[in-house]
């Protein structure tokens, strides 16, 4: 029972996130809707029969994931709105944009998101990663212990996914990083079993002054967990790291040989800035591609197509600039 999307109405949206194109029509909604209600089975006979990618990375050698795992957190503000991504209708007719986009190679999310894209036929020939810990609610006293809520290896192996996330935030004075610790090895470890990859998103974390958790930025805080990360479970043979854009790439991204996939964080409201901190990164020699979410998501202008299609030239060129200058260092 998968529904197709081709076309749609135009509606508003929360006053602080510009209107967005709805690529679901009524009629699909409402027959998402009943599926999920009457008819579960075809959720496990969407993930039998989607079509998979047949490569992890594409033709150029690179990764461009979008990502939708943020509200199994509890994080749903951007743009101004706290709201923006409780709209699920909303975001959905954001993902479906975005994926349509021949450069975006597949999906990061939640369980619940990719059982909606697989029911829509959005994910067919698509990497698709699972993300795996979802416990650290944002802005709870206990984020730091990220407990895995989400999928677990053995379910991306049944489900016929490409791989797993874990976000991994290391807080040397919260006790809660510990148990977080052991089970994103354990998870590595269960996913290269599964020949399967396990996509670890490292950050140093310090709380402030009124108790807020607050990311460390500096190259060594950062190198540091690049270290951590990469040595975690039984082998790194399918380990992949996701790490944030900094300012010193050749000293974070240098701290391991690991393919590494650049974050878009949290969006500011300059686009342009975004992606010239993207980029700074990706010219590291480890940098694989990108997984972004809110930034592309949900841009200022209201314009998801034209967001993906800024990020998707971004990464042609550095990955155009990088294959000539190693032609060039071979002549």
């Amino acid at each position: 029972m998968t529904m197709t999307t081709n076309g749609g109405t135009t509606t508003g949206s929360a006053a602080a996130v510009p209107p967005v194109h709805r690529p679901i029509t009524d009629r699909q909604w409402a027959t998402l809707l009943e599926t999920r209600a009457l008819h579960p089975e075809a959720i496990q006979d969407a993930y039998a029969s989607r079509h998979r990618p047949r490569r992890l990375v594409s033709e150029r050698g690179t990764l461009f994931l979008v990502a939708a795992d943020h509200a199994a957190r509890g994080a749903l503000a951007t743009g101004g709105d706290p709201m923006a991504m409780a709209d699920r209708r909303g975001l959905l007719d954001r993902l479906l944009t975005a994926l349509a986009h021949p450069d975006v190679d597949g999906l990061l999310g939640s369980a619940d998101v990719v059982e909606e894209l697989l029911l829509l036929g959005a994910l067919e020939n698509k990497v698709v990663i699972g993300s795996m810990n979802r416990g650290g609610l944002a802005g709870a006293r206990w984020e730091i212990d990220d407990r895995f809520t989400g999928y677990d290896a053995a379910g991306i192996a049944a489900a016929r996914l490409e791989g797993g996330k874990m976000l991994l935030r290391l807080d040397d004075d919260d006790a809660g990083t510990v148990p977080t610790l052991q089970a994103c090895a354990d998870a590595v470890t269960d996913l290269a079993r599964h020949r399967l990859m396990a996509m670890v998103e490292p950050l140093p974390y310090a709380r402030d002054d009124s108790g807020a958790l607050v990311l460390k930025q500096d190259a060594y805080a950062l190198a540091r967990a690049v270290t951590v990360a990469s040595a975690l479970g039984t082998t790194s043979s399918h380990t992949w790291l996701k790490l944030p854009a900094c300012d010193d790439p050749e000293v974070v991204l240098g701290a391991t040989t690991l393919p590494c996939v650049v974050l878009g964080g949290v969006p500011s409201s300059d686009p342009a800035a975004d992606l010239h901190s993207w980029a700074r990164s990706l010219r590291a020699p480890s940098a694989r591609g990108l997984v972004v979410g809110r930034a592309l998501l949900y841009p200022p202008d209201g314009d998801v197509h034209a967001a993906v299609d800024a990020a998707a030239k971004l990464l042609r060129s550095v990955t155009d600039s990088a294959a000539g200058a190693n032609s060039g260092s071979g002549a």
